[in-house]
């Protein structure tokens, strides 16, 4: 068995909070699978009353389940799982730290765009879950090495176009419409690029 749905969405700054403590991220990591407090307590060696606590706070926030009750030896044993296998957390929770910037190169305006893409997305994805439906999306990656700063401007620009005239080729009236995005930002230094700027060596 497995956690009640693929993906939750939390809107609620009182459920993050409540999620948020090392512990109960861990009973949640842990509830991902059926458990009892029993079994919890023993694999995080911790006294069962303390885990209990934490599993009733976790329940009432709706960020866990009872899954079943058994009866052992003159008490009852409740098996839990997490609601979810995944948390997503709307990033407007955490504070919005942008006002809408339209500036095409502003790194804010990126953040914000994205921001944007978790929420509506895992909104979705977590109707879809409920309704036992797959919700279809697809997701682009590519990397380009520009030479120049100013690259990133032309660059840009062809891409409007080309996305412009697939986006004319295909859009139908009355169709089911999708959102698409495309962003750019400088993409991590690997290790070994890292050791050749500096002039280190392993």
């Amino acid at each position: 068995m497995e956690s009640g749905g693929v993906l939750g969405f939390v809107e609620e700054p009182e459920k993050v909070r409540l999620a948020l403590s090392p512990i109960r991220r861990q009973l949640l990591d842990l509830l991902r699978e059926p458990s009892s407090a029993t079994q919890l307590a023993a694999a995080l060696e911790l006294p069962r009353q303390r885990v209990n606590y934490h599993l009733r706070e976790l329940e009432k926030a709706g960020l866990v389940e009872l899954v079943e009750e058994r009866q052992r030896r003159g008490f009852t044993e409740r098996i839990l799982r997490a609601s979810a296998a995944t948390l997503v957390v709307d990033p407007a929770v955490m504070g919005r730290a942008f006002s809408t910037i339209q500036d095409q190169y502003a790194a804010e305006h990126l953040v914000e765009v994205a921001a944007g893409t978790v929420r509506d997305v895992a909104r979705m994805q977590s109707k879809a879950d409920a309704a036992g439906k797959r919700l279809l999306t697809f997701t682009l990656e590519a990397e380009v090495r520009f030479a120049e700063p100013g690259d990133v401007h032309r660059f840009t620009d062809a891409l409007t176009e080309a996305i412009r005239r697939t986006v004319e080729e295909f859009d139908t009236d009355g169709g089911r419409p999708y959102r698409l995005i495309a962003g750019g930002h400088p993409a991590s230094r690997r290790t070994d690029d890292v050791a050749k700027d500096t002039g280190e060596t392993s």
